[in-house]
């Protein structure tokens, strides 16, 4: 590969709760679910990137992250599985697929998240990724990304082979694709092939008829348990059978199929060679127990114990400006006045008047001023056992206090990258001497801002203030200015290193 595997489409937050089921309803003859534990995951084109990032190297997801809970959640999934996330402005809410299940089994599949949104325009970045990409993935799941105007011209226009995972509700794919994999229900839906045929021949009509529409160099129909048929020269298909049946869940199968193709495309197979990788790694997914044994849980919440959501929910009560809502409530009203978000970030253990200072000087910015606050979980990870002082609840209430701060997210990961995804602000700040040291460029969140066209900049902020030397005075139990000498003058400003800046 010379380039970034690069995935594109609409994005789901699945979540799989489990229960047991003891007892019927009293005022209804159905099961009632005892909820024990969930799991959280991306899906859709989500799921697709996770999977091809499983496989090693580079992987790119441009899809639409919407300003809620769902979108924070989501956007911390995605980073932790090693994807690199290029999100695209989505209004509305996050699309969710909610599994109930019992014993492995699914009772009920609740969906929300209403119609689909509309997705923001994507920045020149984004088609600079896929001007440079080794391969590109399409995962359409109907929702709009894949018929987003500028993203289609990038596609037809790039060198790069395209892997079209279509859907019903979906625009056609782009003309030249190299591959198009839709299953046979989508097949015969979208050629209108009629019925009464057997399951071959409908499945090689569709192929055939969505091939000369779109003018792809292949059509791959998957058959589930029985493989999949391509259609790519002439006129007799080639039926690609799975190695072995296998009974299990087949949710993310597809999925798994077309990331598992343009993996092997990437890397210079032929499109007959890719269909087979595809079908027997799609078989061996069913049969390991599918997307619950291919994933490690990234949460799974007993409800005997509180749950802390990475990236985007915090324990204890924090007030109307803490938490994702908040966060999300905040940029919202601002991007929709046309405002300028800025953000930035810290473990703001013991809040000093070196942090206040920061803070009052990001907000000056912009239009709001949203704080990136690391969990207790993180600040311990980041600084060793005996930190925080201060828990997170108390850390976040203290920040939302302050008149120039807009709201507080707490996030659980050792950088706030995920957070940044979501959020997307115009502005990240950062105290301390960058600006005299190599630029804002050698800032590690730089590269993000520049996904959708944001800024990182440097402020000042007081001299003399540490928390890790407020706290070594306590312990010693010397008393005097925290941290150190005071600067010289009122108001006067010195700039030391960030690293000390927000601890």
């Amino acid at each position: 590969m010379t380039g970034p595997v690069v995935v594109i489409g609409d994005t789901l937050l699945d979540r799989d709760v489990e229960g047991v089921v003891n007892r019927l309803c009293p005022d209804s003859p159905v099961p009632v679910l005892d909820e024990t534990t969930y799991v959280d995951r991306p899906g859709g084109a989500g799921l697709a990137a996770v999977f091809a990032a499983a496989g090693g190297g580079e992987v790119a997801l441009v899809t639409a992250i919407a300003d809620d809970a769902g979108g924070a959640r989501l956007s911390s999934l995605l980073v932790a599985a090693g994807v690199q996330l290029y999100p695209l402005p989505l209004t509305g809410a996050t699309p969710e697929k909610i599994r109930l299940r019992v014993r492995g089994r699914v009772l009920l599949r609740h969906d929300r998240g209403g119609t689909a949104g509309r997705p923001g325009e994507p920045g020149e970045e984004v088609l600079r990724l896929i001007a440079r990409a080794s391969v590109v993935l399409v995962s359409d799941y109907g929702r709009g990304v894949a018929g987003q105007p500028a993203l289609r011209a990038a596609l037809a226009a790039t060198r790069a082979p395209v892997v079209w995972d279509p859907h019903p509700r979906g625009p056609a794919a782009v003309p030249g694709v190299r591959l198009a994999t839709p299953n046979e229900l989508e097949a015969r839906e979208l050629a209108k092939a009629p019925a009464g045929a057997s399951r071959l021949v409908t499945a090689t009509r569709g192929a055939q008829a969505l091939r000369e529409r779109w003018r792809a160099s292949a059509v791959a129909v998957t058959l589930g348990g029985d493989g999949a048929l391509l259609c790519h020269a002439g006129t007799t298909p080639l039926v690609v059978p799975a190695p072995a049946s296998a009974e299990g869940d087949t949710c993310g199968a597809g999925d798994r199929f077309a990331a598992a193709a343009t993996l092997a495309l990437a890397r210079g197979a032929l499109t007959s060679e890719a269909v087979q990788a595809a079908v027997a790694e799609a078989s061996a997914y069913v049969a390991s127990g599918g997307v619950a044994a291919a994933l490690p849980p990234p949460l799974t919440t007993p409800y005997d114990r509180p749950a802390v959501v990475a990236g985007s929910a915090v324990t204890g009560s924090g007030g109307e400006r803490i938490g994702p809502a908040a966060a999300g409530a905040v940029i919202a009203e601002v991007r929709a006045a046309g405002g300028t978000v800025v953000a930035t970030g810290g473990c703001f253990d013991l809040l000093h008047a070196g942090h206040v200072a920061t803070l009052e000087a990001a907000r000056q910015l912009g239009d709001c001023l949203v704080v990136c606050l690391n969990s207790d979980a993180s600040v311990a990870g980041l600084k060793g056992p005996d930190r925080p002082v201060v828990p997170q609840g108390d850390r976040g209430r203290l920040l939302a206090a302050l008149s120039c701060v807009d709201a507080v997210l707490i996030f659980d990961e050792s950088t706030p990258h995920a957070a940044l995804s979501w959020l997307r602000p115009d502005i990240w700040v950062k105290g301390g001497d960058y600006a005299t040291g190599g630029g804002a460029e050698t800032l590690p969140e730089a590269e993000i801002l520049r996904r959708w066209g944001g800024q990182t900049v440097v402020v000042p902020y007081l001299d003399g203030r540490s928390t890790t030397d407020m706290i070594a005075a306590a312990r010693a139990g010397r008393r005097g200015t925290p941290g150190g000498p005071t600067v010289a003058g009122p108001g006067a400003t010195a700039v030391r290193s960030t690293a000390e800046g927000a601890r």
